[in-house]
């Protein structure tokens, strides 16, 4: 065929042998005879669906997709099976009705084998998808039917339920439950016969193949085959009618008669047995006669194996007893019950069941009931077997640690107790024995060993136990003459045994000094139980086991007598009259007889031998027994005993009321005198025996007896218990209700909360552990109400809440809360509590106050209170709690006096009297914001309370005055040296502006972001209202927005305070300003600004650009000021709105402001204010205003007699410390007029214009250089940075005007400003920035002239380089400073180089500016290099870059050292921008730009010097790691436009360092660091090479990666085209470039010899090595050209330069070698490689010469000093 690797023919779709011939098999016709498919298992079913099967319509019926479905049934694979069943099952469902049928006549046998497959899932699969066919075929099914049935009855048996339940659900759905009996019993025979198969016929290895199937699943698959067949047996049986059934009685013998059916019985599988006791079941429901034939059989398979305690076999083995014994008569024939039965009865139930009592003991009574004579003879004997063998399973382990199995045994024993009492009612002797065998050896020997085992008590021994009482006492007729019977007598004397012996045992408890506190608990809980058994069955809802007990005489309708309605009732209360026969549920005399015997016994032990477990045991009783009997009989037994004991006049002291009323004796003599007794610990019970008590007393005597309690001077932690138990329902509140509410209570508590809340005097330590209920008392009191009202008298409740809230607020006032902290934390609990559960609690006035000291404790820092997180946490929920209960009252408001009202003002006091810092301000905020949020949450958002709260906080007018004035003026500085604002100032002085903003924000701030934040929170919609009802709502908010506007503008100007920016950001500024009409506000802000002008000016300013009204409410805008006349006369206010709403004025209101000031200039010695009327003019000319030439030629001139007139005016010459901010600013208005004439219409100066413009400006130029000592003062900045701008503007004009403009101007002008004004002006500048860090040494001062720096650098930047060289600096050297330098170049560097470090970058930029420009004049300087090396040197030359430069160089590397220590190469090391750290790396990055362009500027020769010298001291390598820190990992250019085709990165585009600060700054660094990175890449690419390669594998992996992507394209393509724009030109050779390749061709011919060179730059340039090959040569020996190769390479790959160069060094060699120079024998290269030396060191004897650094290799390697080729001694 070809080879089983072949490839396939393309366009071959004939497929392989295999499918051809499957083709044939299946298509239609033929003559191929019939093929089956061959199964794996033994059986004669056919697997599949057979392709071809003889009769063509039949294959024609099933569908092709059905017939693949079917195929794959029969896959060994588990997985490929079940998913066949799973698309059988939905193509059945989605299929035609008529597709599905024609599946049918193969489904039986596919089903027949799915269905009992080994894997569960299949098994469920093949039921649902059955119930699909049936579903879809319906009455189709029927001819299949008998075929199927068998299997499907296996399946409804399945062992796995989800399988079983879904052949239930298909066979359910293919017969309504009436039909299903006609369909088995159509298919009974056919059923029968696959069951009897399986448990007669089939083994493991018939069911299963040996040879594909594992033991384990064969065997699994037969016990599940077995285990249904059986349960299958039992189906048919339980759904057959009568008729059917009778039928198969004949089959199902010859089943039963086989000796492999009752082996089933003893298998080894749990299942199965199971199995075959149900199925035995259901032979003796439905076959009766069978089971009579074989019962000799049948009865020792089933009562032999009671001793199966499998959880499986046991429930079915115990049914199938009960059906036997009732099924068959003479069933007891067939065994020896003695031998056989009964032993191993006993041995299951003294185990307990072994774990299975829940399926086991509620059979016994029903298997009781069975039992014949011959079996329970001698019946005494028997029951006493049968009762202490089910006793004893109480002690087993599993009944011990199980209650639920204990309490089934339980209920066994007495209701089996119950029967054999019941059958042994006669008078004969034998059963007399029985009865009292039971009483006497059973039922009170259990109860004995339950009063000491917890658990049986728990369980539900005494409910039966009382029940079977009260069924006894029913028999004797107590409970009515209906219910007595014959046998009356014989159940009192059961009744009188049993109490008689259950006393005898009760006193054997109690009467002991020592007796058991758990034996006696059980006592009162069986008391208990029997006097309230109602209660305890409610409690103990249980279900009911499937074997239901049924007496004669049912009883579940009975009620007793009390508590009949089933509701559980309470202990009965004081006023209930107590029936004393009516005593619970038993109506014997016995009960109550042994109530009183024991209490009595009790008495007796507490009064003689003090004993606490008996005082505990007559509480418990009192509880349940509160009967007059009762305590009268206490009372008697205490009067025996102190008359026989004691002669004291007691009962003289008694009234007699008193004397009456037994259970108010009790109390007095014995209860109350326990309750005092100092030593005792635990009174709980106490409590509990005097409110039992109390149900027998009056109101009258309840008060009275309480009062005296409460004044005995009890621990508090008693009357807490009273407090607590008097509370606990509403029957003893009512009948405590005056003792609560009366004096005595309430005086004892306000003497508590006095002692608690004592701060002064340090609590005792004995009594700090009993504060905790003392604590819990007073919370309890408060909290605790009753109908809408407190429990105690309300006069109470006020002054406790009034000595509450002192300790609060002595606790603010405390220094030190440290002690006070758990009087603090108790006192908020007791808050907490009250506030949350007493309603309209907060209509006490003394509660409003406590609430507002918690309140005011929240709302301040904790250090100021010294309070903790946890309790600060308290605080806040009790605030939270008790706002909530405050506002949930519907009338409550903001009044005066209120809490809202009182929390208001207090708030507005703190911001405004307090200084807060930050923290402070924030925990304020957040006090009065979840207050705030508190109120929203209980009423609605349109709850005026709101708006009343917000009103309250605002403070008034004159209060935002006082706190506005008080806001540090320091804000002027920025917008006065910008030019936004011309500000003046009475008297300035350098204290004022030395002075820092303070880190607590002033208190105008804090109001505001209060206010903000508050409004932020309440949700202010004015929706439609009018303007006017707003207003009245909230009259102020638009003054309180316009002070926040104007908090947010002194933020922005001051400048460096984020935090105090970021509060008012924060504070939904935006939200509440859009609440207030943008009109409304306008006119605010606009009558503000020009009231008081200034920054309210600027307010303006930025709310008008913001919400650019300019544009769309022009004419609200205009109205403010109606028209230009009206800001005239102008004052500083009115300049100040001027100022700011010119740009928006009309082109008609800007010219009459011209003409008004122009009036006021001309007329200057009429006019008092010359500088506002400049000012105006000025403002008029910035903003584009028309002014004709003839007004500013008569303006200029006016100035121009100014300085005839009056010449102190321009402060020529001036102390500038002394002059006023007034007379600065006019001088200022002048320089920037000047200024603007020289930019904007020079037409209108002439030659004596421009002589007074260019004199004026060298005088004030003179003038600043003097008063560098004055530039503290803003104004005086203002004057000097002005004075800068000027000589920008003229140096502009000088520079960059067109032509024609320069020629109109006046002859020889342009000559005297280059020859005479540039050399005046910058031997001014250059001293001024060194004088200004001499003055002002430290940069982050306040007072530090940052702003003049920057203006004058912008000046400095346009000096020509000559005057750089011939500078007049005084002379500045260093000693032992080795330079070539000329000194006024020395100078230069030596006075600029350190400021490269200072910490301003305006400056740092100027200098780097100055020094660019001479870097390219400095190397000419070093002439030849290093000459004064002798020829015997013998290492490579070196020679430094410039010292002063290297010297700053070294001190920024240890700084960047330091600063990116912690940062690994190809991190990103975030700066922040212009701080310290920015400045040393600034600094750093400028240095070594200087130093590329200083190398970038030096000749080749030289070049070699520099590079050793950087090689050796390792910068470079320094460098270029920093870089990889400061470089991001995505460089690329910022705000660049989405649309653009090519991105824009760090390397693409050229960086312009502008000296002043402005956007770029965020990223200049970033920017500097990739420019850095280029320019060493492109200058020193062989140096960074060498770098590169001598790195570990992760950080030049990163080099590597960041160069590839975004510095060699750019690097590659500036190669290529510095050799397509190159001018040099090289004799006999020419050079080509191709920049798609990266490759550059050279071509070099000298007469014969021909050589053409191919270098290509790698794809990682220059990192990776340039290539040199070989293009054509001819004329030159091989040895030759390879050394030339060599060469070449060695040059491109060592040298700094570019190609062309390179190449030109290359030619050099070459021609030197052609000119006669020898190649030197080390490196085989005329020229050296690195240093481009030629050989010059000969050899004395061989006469052949090296290389000077070849040569000292050579020596220091070989350790030899004899020469390379002769290898004689070198001299």
């Amino acid at each position: 065929m070809g080879g089983k690797n072949k490839q396939r023919t393309k366009g071959n779709v004939r497929p392989s042998s295999s499918g051809r011939a499957a083709a044939v098999l299946t298509r239609d016709g033929g003559a191929i005879p019939g093929f089956v498919g061959f199964d794996t298992a033994v059986t004669s079913e056919l697997s599949y669906v057979p392709a071809v099967h003889g009769a063509e319509e039949i294959d024609n019926l099933v569908d092709a997709d059905f017939r693949l479905v079917l195929r794959k049934l029969s896959k060994r694979d588990v997985v490929t099976r079940l998913k066949a069943v799973q698309d059988f099952g939905s193509m059945c469902q989605e299929r035609d009705a008529e597709e599905v049928k024609g599946v049918l006549p193969y489904w039986p046998r596919i089903y027949c084998k799915i269905s009992v497959d080994h894997d569960r899932r299949i098994r469920e699969a093949t039921q649902q998808a059955f119930e699909q066919l049936v579903l879809k075929v319906r009455r189709s099914l029927a001819p299949i039917l008998k075929s199927l049935m068998g299997h499907w009855i296996l399946s409804q048996c399945d062992t796995y339920t989800p399988a079983a339940s879904a052949a239930c659900q298909a066979f359910q759905a293919a017969f309504s439950p009436g039909k299903q009996p006609e369909a088995l019993g159509f298919c009974k025979d056919d059923i029968l016969n696959v069951l009897q198969d399986v448990l007669l016929k089939d083994t493991p290895d018939t069911l299963s193949d040996p040879q594909s199937v594992t033991e384990e699943e064969r065997e699994g698959k037969y016990v599940r085959m077995v285990t249904s067949s059986l349960l299958g047996v039992r189906r048919l049986l339980s759904l057959l009618l009568p008729s059917d059934r009778a039928a198969l009685e004949e089959r199902l013998a010859l089943l039963l008669s086989s000796g492999k059916f009752w082996k089933y019985s003893k298998h080894k599988t749990p299942q199965v047995r199971g199995a075959f006791f149900e199925m035995m079941c259901a032979l003796c429901d439905f076959t009766p006669g069978l089971v009579q034939a074989e019962a000799a059989r049948l009865f020792p398979a089933v009562l032999l194996s009671i001793d199966d305690t499998d959880p499986v076999v046991l429930p079915p083995v115990w049914e199938a007893v009960l059906h036997v014994v009732s099924t068959i008569p003479d069933s007891w024939t067939h065994v020896n019950a003695k031998k056989g039965f009964l032993p191993k009865l006993w041995s299951l139930l003294k185990e307990g069941g072994k774990g299975m009592a829940k399926a086991l003991h509620p059979n016994l009574m029903p298997l009781l009931s069975k039992l014949p004579q011959q079996v329970t003879d001698p019946t005494l004997d028997f029951y006493t077997t049968f009762f202490s063998s089910v006793i004893q399973g109480l002690s087993s382990e599993r009944a011990v640690t199980s209650p639920s199995e204990s309490a089934v045994i339980v209920t066994s024993v007495v209701e089996c107790l119950r029967y054999c009492v019941l059958h042994s009612t006669e008078a004969e002797e034998e059963q007399k024995k029985i009865r009292a065998m039971l009483l006497s050896q059973q039922l009170l020997p259990l109860l004995e060993k339950a009063l000491g085992n917890p658990s049986l008590q728990n369980g539900p021994l005494f409910l039966l136990v009382t029940e079977l009482l009260i069924s006894w006492e029913k028999k004797t007729g107590l409970h009515g003459d209906d219910d007595a019977d014959d046998s009356g007598d014989i159940f009192q004397v059961l009744l009188a045994d049993f109490w008689e012996g259950l006393g005898c045992l009760f006193v054997r408890c109690a009467d002991n000094e020592d007796a058991d506190p758990q034996a006696l608990e059980g006592v009162a809980t069986l008391l208990q139980v029997m006097r309230y058994p109602e209660r305890v069955k409610k409690k103990r809802a249980q279900k009911k086991e499937s074997v239901k007990v049924c007496f004669s005489k049912p009883e579940n309708n009975e009620k007793t007598a009390v508590e009949a309605d089933g509701v559980e009732k309470p202990v009965p209360t004081a006023s209930e009259p107590v029936n004393e026969k009516a005593l619970g549920s038993l109506h014997t005399q016995h009960f109550e007889d042994v109530v009183c015997q024991l209490a009595q016994l009790c008495l007796v032990h507490v009064n003689e031998k003090h004993s606490e477990r008996h005082l505990v045991f007559l509480s418990l009783l009192l509880q349940s027994f509160h009967t007059p009997r009762v305590f009268s009989t206490l009372v008697e037994s205490d009067d025996k005993t102190t008359t026989t004991t004691t002669t004291t006049t007691v009962s003289e002291q008694r009234d007699e009321v008193t004397m009456k009323n037994p259970a108010m004796r009790f109390l007095l003599e014995q209860a109350v005198v326990w309750l005092a007794e100092r030593e005792r610990t635990d009174t709980e019970h106490l409590v509990e025996m005097v409110f039992s008590s109390l149900y027998c007393c009056s109101p009258q005597e309840i008060t009275r007896i309480l009062n005296h309690i409460t004044t005995m001077g009890l621990r508090w932690g008693v009357i807490l218990q009273i407090f607590q138990r008097a509370c606990t329902d509403p029957e003893a509140l009512m009948s405590c209700r005056d003792w609560l509410k009366g004096s005595v209570l309430g005086e004892q508590l306000l003497r508590l909360t006095e002692e608690l809340c004592n701060v002064g005097g340090n609590a005792p330590a004995s009594t700090a552990s009993t504060s905790n209920h003392s604590w819990t008392l007073i919370s309890i009191v408060l909290s605790q109400h009753h109908n809408n009202g407190p429990v105690i008298g309300e006069v109470y409740m006020e002054k406790i809440l009034k000595r509450l809230h002192a300790t609060l607020s002595e606790t603010k006032s405390l220094s030190d809360a440290g002690n006070t902290e758990p009087l603090v934390c108790f006192i908020c609990d007791v808050a907490s509590t009250f506030f949350s559960s007493v309603q309209d609690c907060l209509l006490l006035l003394s509660a409003e106050e406590l609430l507002l000291t918690v309140f005011q404790l929240t709302a301040q820092d904790r250090t100021h209170t010294h309070l903790s997180d946890s309790l600060l946490d308290k605080l806040r929920k009790v605030c939270v709690a008790g706002v909530q209960s405050l506002v949930q009252h519907s009338k409550y408001e903001v009044k005066k006096g209120g809490f809202l009202h009182r929390a208001a003002l207090w708030v507005v006091k703190q911001l405004l009297t307090i200084s807060m810092d930050i923290k402070s301000l924030q925990v304020l905020i957040g006090a009065v914001q979840s207050l705030v949020e508190t109120i929203i949450s209980v009423c609605d958002k349109d709850s005026p309370l709101l708006v009343q709260f917000f009103t309250q906080l605002m403070p008034s007018q004159t209060e935002w005055t006082k706190i506005r004035q008080e806001l540090p003026p320091q804000w002027v500085k920025t917008p006065l040296l910008t030019g936004c604002h011309r500000g003046v100032c009475e008297k300035p002085s350098m204290e004022m502006w030395k002075f820092r903003v303070s880190a607590r924000p002033p208190a105008h701030l804090c109001a505001c972001a209060l206010l903000g934040r508050v409004a932020q929170t309440v949700p202010f919609t004015p929706g439609d209202e009018k303007e006017a009802e707003w207003d009245s709502r909230l009259p102020n908010l638009k003054y309180t927005v316009s002070e926040l506007l104007y908090a947010l503008q002194w933020c922005k100007e001051v400048g460096d305070i984020t935090a105090f920016h970021s509060l008012l950001t924060d504070s939904g500024l935006l939200g509440l300003q859009s609440q207030v009409p943008m009109k409304d506000l306008l006119e605010t802000l606009y009558s503000r600004s020009v009231e008081d002008g200034g920054l309210w000016s600027l307010t303006l300013q930025n709310y008008i650009h913001t919400n650019k009204l300019a544009d769309t409410h022009s004419g609200t805008v205009r109205m403010l000021y109606g028209s230009a006349d009206s800001l005239f006369p102008v004052s500083h206010s009115k300049l100040s709105t001027l100022q700011v709403l010119c740009p928006t004025m009309t082109k008609e209101d800007r010219e009459t402001l011209v003409a008004l000031a122009t009036a006021g200039i001309i007329n200057w010695q009429e006019n008092d204010d010359v500088y506002g009327c400049l000012a105006v003019l000025l403002c008029c000319l910035k903003a584009d205003t028309h002014v004709e030439h003839e007004v500013l030629q008569a303006i200029l001139a006016t100035v121009m007699e100014w300085r005839s007139g009056k010449e102190d005016w321009f402060l020529f010459s001036s102390d500038l410390s002394k002059a006023t901010a007034q007379q600065l600013n006019l001088a200022v208005e002048m320089m920037r007029f000047l200024s603007w004439l020289v930019t904007n219409c020079p037409k209108v100066l002439g030659a004596s214009q421009w002589d007074f413009l260019l004199c004026s400006m060298l005088a004030w130029l003179e003038t600043s250089s003097e008063n560098v000592s004055s530039l503290w003062n803003p104004w005086v900045q203002l004057f000097v940075c002005e004075n800068a701008a000027v000589i920008v503007t003229l140096n502009q004009f000088f520079t960059s005007s067109p032509p024609d403009v320069l020629e109109k101007l006046p002859p020889e002008l342009t000559a005297e400003w280059t020859d005479f004004f540039v050399e005046g002006i910058y031997n001014l500048l250059f001293p001024l920035p060194v004088n200004i860090t001499d003055a002002f040494a430290e940069p982050d001062d306040p007072v530090f002239p940052l702003a003049v720096l920057q203006s004058v650098g912008v000046a400095l930047t346009y000096v020509p380089v000559q005057q750089l060289k011939q500078n007049s600096l005084p002379p500045r050297f260093i000693a032992d400073q080795k330079t070539n330098l000329p000194e006024p170049l020395q100078t230069l560097l030596n006075t600029f180089c350190p400021l490269l470090l200072f910490k301003a970058r305006p400056l740092q930029i100027t200098v780097y500016h100055l020094l660019e420009k001479v870097m390219p004049q400095l190397p000419e300087c070093d002439g030849e290099g290093d000459n004064s090396k002798s020829d015997d040197d013998s290492d490579e030359p070196c020679l430094s870059p410039p010292a002063s430069l290297m010297a700053v160089l070294s001190t920024c590397e240890e700084l960047c050292d330091s600063i990116l220590a912690g940062v690994q190469v190809g991190e990103f090391a975030v700066v922040q921008p212009l701080s310290v750290e920015y400045s040393c790396i600034l600094g750093y990055l400028l240095s070594w730009k200087l130093l590329l362009t200083f190398f970038k500027s030096s000749p080749s020769h030289l070049r070699a010097h520099y590079a050793q010298y950087l090689r050796r001291s390792c910068s470079l390598n320094k460098l270029l790691l920093h870089l990889f820190k400061l470089m991001p990992e995505n460089p690329s250019y910022p705000d660049q436009a989405p649309e653009t085709k090519e991105t824009k990165t760090f390397f693409t585009e050229s960086q312009s360092l502008a000296v002043p600060n402005g956007d770029s700054v965020a990223w200049e660094l970033h920017h500097l660091a990739c420019s850095v990175y280029y320019s060493t890449v492109q200058d020193l690419p062989a140096m960074v090479r060498l770098w590169w390669n001598s790195q570990e594998k992760r950080v030049s992996a990163a080099v590597e990666k960041f160069t590839i992507k975004y510095v060699s394209p750019v690097l590659s393509a500036q190669e290529i085209a510095s050799v397509h724009s190159s001018t040099q030109m090289f004799d006999s050779m020419t050079v080509k470039a191709r920049s798609a390749a990266r490759e550059v061709i050279a071509t070099y011919s000298v007469d014969d010899i021909f050589i053409e060179l191919v270098i290509q730059l790698p794809q990682n340039c220059p990192l990776g090595s340039i290539t040199v090959e070989s293009g054509r040569r001819v004329g030159v020996a091989v040895q030759q050209w390879r050394n030339w190769m060599l060469q070449l390479s060695t040059y491109l790959t060592h040298q700094n330069g570019s190609i062309m160069e390179g190449l030109a060094l290359w030619k050099n060699n070459v021609d030197k070698r052609f000119e006669g120079i020898e190649d030197c024998m080390i490196c085989f290269s005329v020229i050296h490689g690195s240093n481009y030396s030629l050989p010059k060191k000969g050899c004395r004897t061989c006469k052949k010469k090296f290389h000077s650094a070849c040569l000292y290799k050579w020596f220091t390697s070989s350790n030899k000093s004899t020469c390379p080729l002769c290898r004689e001694t070198f001299f």
